[in-house]
């Protein structure tokens, strides 16, 4: 998973391609702002890391099959009483 640096890195190399040298001062000021306020965004976005994610997962399919075995039960022992 590519980070907010690797983004802005990217960004800033192609945005750097279409500014002239003589506007160089506007282009950092761009830059600056623009990182700012990306690093502003992700930093108000409920972000987990990947391997929070994976971990959670994990625990949801050993949930769902806690469930789905539990649900077998009850249908058998249903059968079973009806």
């Amino acid at each position: 998973m590519k980070g907010p640096q690797d983004f802005l890195s990217q960004l800033q190399g192609q945005f750097g391609q279409f500014v002239p040298d003589m506007a160089r001062a506007a282009k950092d000021d761009f830059e600056n702002h623009a990182r700012a306020t990306v690093m502003s965004v992700m930093a108000r976005l409920d972000l987990v890391t990947r391997e929070e994610f994976d971990a959670q997962q994990a625990v949801l399919m050993r949930t769902r099959e806690k469930v789905e075995a539990l649900e077998k039960q009850v249908a058998e022992l249903e059968r079973k009483a009806g």
